[in-house]
C-alpha cells in the first residue's frame, strides 16, 4: 500500500522571530500522514507580498499583532488586492478581536497562545480545502 504525500508551501509573517517559531512548530513539518509543509518566512509587508506574487502560496498565517503593518490589516488587503488571493489565516491574542478578524475576511481565526492540535488541524483543513477547490468557511480555532 502506497500513501500519497502533498506538498503545501505556507508563508509565515511575523515582525516577531518568536511568534514565526511559534507558528512553525504549531502546525510542524508533517502536522498529519501525507500532509507536508514547506515554509516562506516575512518579516516585513513588501517581503510578504513579494512572495506571494513571485511563489505558489497555498497558505499566508499571519501574525495580527505585528508591526508596523499588522496581519489582520493584511488579510483584508490582499483578499482586496489579489484575484485568487491564497488561503489566508490571522493569528490574534485577545477574543475581542475576531471581530477584527471578520473585518479582514481571513478564511480562519487562530488564538495565541498557539494550540498545536487545532492549529495543526486548522491549516491541514484549509489546504485540504483549498486543494480540493473548496472555499472554507471562516473557521475559528
Amino acid at each position: 500500500m502506497t500513501t500519497s504525500t502533498s506538498e503545501y508551501a505556507v508563508l509565515l509573517y511575523s515582525h516577531r522571530p518568536a511568534v514565526i517559531e511559534q507558528m512553525r512548530s504549531a502546525i510542524g513539518e508533517e502536522p498529519v500522514e501525507g500532509v507536508k509543509i514547506e515554509y516562506a518566512v516575512a518579516s516585513e509587508y513588501d517581503e510578504a507580498v513579494s512572495l506571494i506574487d513571485k511563489y505558489a502560496v497555498d497558505l499566508v498565517l499571519l501574525d495580527g499583532e505585528a508591526q508596523p503593518a499588522g496581519g489582520l490589516g493584511i488579510a483584508r488587503q490582499l483578499r482586496d488586492e489579489f484575484d485568487e488571493p491564497p488561503t489566508l489565516a490571522v493569528v490574534v491574542a485577545r477574543a475581542a478581536d475576531r471581530w477584527l478578524a471578520a473585518w479582514s475576511r481571513a478564511d480562519a481565526v487562530l488564538m495565541h497562545p498557539l494550540n498545536p492540535v487545532t492549529t495543526g488541524q486548522t491549516v491541514v483543513d484549509l489546504l485540504v480545502s483549498r486543494a480540493e477547490g473548496v472555499a472554507p468557511a471562516q473557521r475559528a480555532a
